[in-house]
């Protein structure tokens, strides 16, 4: 019995729901709707896991816009 979860985190790292976030909004974007600084000052992939990592509160918000985005993003 192969179930499917409901959970649109279930199975996805946090790079990739980086990255396709950073695909479907753009840089800019993401530091317009979450101000931080690895969005929006020089941005990039892995300064940006770096401080995710490290900060839980950060890393809900980028979680909570990736499930306000998810049917958008997968299509």
């Amino acid at each position: 019995m192969d179930q499917k979860s409901n959970d649109p985190l279930h199975g996805k790292t946090l790079e990739a729901i980086l990255n396709a976030l950073v695909a479907h909004l753009g840089w800019a974007e993401m530091g317009y709707r979450i101000r931080i600084n690895c969005f929006l000052d020089n941005p990039s992939i892995g300064s940006s896991l770096k401080f995710l990592r490290k900060t839980s509160w950060a890393r809900k918000k980028v979680e909570d816009l990736y499930i306000e985005f998810y049917k958008e993003i997968e299509g």
